[in-house]
């Protein structure tokens, strides 16, 4: 495989010594930071997300690549995310081509046909390439997997595609970054490692100036220059993967007494739905096999495997748990969540091995079936129309957000237009719609009715926009890299010529 983005168009890849060392932040920072003089395009080969994303044209793609792709100013598109894998337990991962799904492989039968990917890739290089003048392309995991060079189309295949110059990025809050970085780099093939052209570290707590021996001597070692070394940030922009949700432990910003638990089911995806709560809430994970407590409001959100995550649910006690608390707080179904809160599961054998019949949580009259093995993928807009305690103060109002699922629920008691179903007490409801949360009117209303509840005085917080923490990001970044030797490294001027 090999791009034309060598020619006009510049490229830049940003990999990483290992997982969640901030690779796709600083993806984000620095699409916005360039889109200011420039027309700019994340891109990703392959990633590994159960957060997806709906383009306007109803492609699935990673969360991430949307993100940067919104923070450089432009619409997302398939290209630039062309793999998806979304993970389903048991080995094997649903894969997503183009923004289609494909197939669900085990990871043997998805790498036997590795090679079949690569002209996909460079049509989505070229195409991007068409229409942008700089494209910054992420890698994934850690860059110096030996074991998987031949078939690493992310890391090396990226960086052998397209020649591009090769930034590295370590975070030091792990401990031992100098020894990540320069291990890397000894451990890279040798072609991809003349390409790496600068060293970041990220997540720094402290006196930067203590680290001046360390640089000086990776420097010295490599050949190498240290761009910079950037702060830990708690700049909230949407989270990647599941792996960030061990971060979110104790982990809120909000000094609101109300409590929302969000059940953390073994295939979550789109937690991300969640993140705008926890500025005016306390907004905990709770584990199948932990005690849900007391809590002002139930979650069960989205899932990769709605089949498997229920029986896992059930058989945990999590079921009895949450049907105790039926009538008595709100209890709120996205997604998968939403399927699992219905009378009945009727499966074909589409989402689990074999045809089978499931009796659901029962607390809402639908209910839902798997025959075929197609997904809707849709952004909406639509009106509320139930009302109840938690939404009759915004009935009429508009909501948007997008759909990513398999399987048809039949519904009676509808909650926006023709999606979702609410029970009679108003409590409980369900609905397909992601991105629910971003909605003001709904998270206020919601949010509203759990602090009136408990006697506490809703104070409404000012949630910065999403171009907002975007600009803050790139700034940030900015400030923190030298980015005339940026720039210099990808053969442009800082403005636009």
């Amino acid at each position: 495989m090999k791009s034309k983005t060598n020619g006009d168009t510049k490229s830049l890849l940003i990999l990483g010594t290992a997982s969640h060392v901030g690779k796709s932040a600083i993806v984000t920072a620095l699409c916005n930071v360039f889109s200011r003089n420039y027309r700019v395009a994340p891109f990703k080969a392959q990633n590994m997300s159960l957060n997806s994303w709906i383009t306007k044209d109803g492609k699935e793609i990673g969360i991430a690549q949307a993100i940067q792709a919104k923070a450089a100013g432009v619409e997302p598109t398939a290209d630039m995310n062309p793999i998806l894998l979304k993970p389903k337990g048991d080995r094997q991962s649903q894969v997503i081509i183009l923004g289609e799904p494909y197939a669900d492989k085990t990871a043997g039968e998805y790498y036997d046909s590795i090679e079949d990917t690569h002209e996909i890739l460079k049509g989505s290089l070229d195409r991007l390439s068409d229409e942008y003048e700089i494209i910054v392309m992420e890698g994934a995991g850690g860059a110096a997997e030996i074991n998987l060079y031949e078939r690493d189309v992310v890391n090396i295949g990226t960086a052998r595609a397209t020649n591009a110059p090769i930034i590295l990025v370590g975070d030091i809050e792990r401990g031992g970054v100098f020894a990540s970085l320069y291990g890397t780099i000894e451990l890279l093939p040798e072609d991809v490692r003349k390409r790496v052209s600068g060293f970041i570290i990220n997540k720094f707590r402290g006196d930067p100036e203590i680290l001046n021996p360390g640089l000086e001597e990776l420097e010295k070692r490599t050949g190498i220059p240290v761009l910079g070394v950037l702060p830990f940030s708690s700049i909230n922009i949407p989270s990647e993967d599941s792996v960030s949700i061990n971060d979110k432990s104790n982990n809120n910003d909000s000094s609101n007494d109300v409590e929302i638990a969000i059940i953390r089911l073994p295939r979550i995806s789109n937690f991300t739905d969640f993140e705008p709560l926890e500025k005016l809430a306390k907004v905990n994970y709770v584990d199948l096999e932990d005690n849900l407590g007391n809590p002002d409001a139930v979650i069960i959100p989205g899932t990769k495997n709605t089949i498997s995550d229920f029986v896992d649910l059930r058989e945990s006690g999590m079921y009895d748990q949450i049907k105790k608390l039926h009538g008595k707080i709100p209890i709120i179904g996205i997604c998968g969540g939403y399927q699992m809160l219905g009378t009945k599961i009727h499966d074909s054998g589409v989402e689990g091995e074999q045809k089978a019949e499931y009796e659901g949580l029962g607390l809402l009259d639908i209910e839902t079936i798997f025959d075929a093995y197609k997904k809707t993928t849709v952004q909406t807009t639509k009106t509320i129309t139930c009302g109840g305690p938690l939404l009759e103060p915004i009935k009429g109002e508009k909501i948007s957000g997008y759909e990513i699922h398999m399987g048809d629920t039949t519904s009676q008691n509808f909650v926006f237009d023709d999606d979702g179903c609410m029970d009679d007490t108003g409590l409980v409801f369900g609905t397909y719609l992601h991105g629910l949360f971003e909605n003001e009117n709904i998270r206020n209303s919601f949010v509203r009715y759990l602090c009136e509840k408990k006697g506490l005085e809703f104070k409404p917080q000012k949630i910065i926009s999403q171009q907002e923490a975007y600009n803050m990001l790139g700034d940030m970044v900015s400030d923190g890299l030298d980015m005339e030797k940026l720039y210099d490294i990808l053969g442009i001027g800082s403005g636009k010529v």
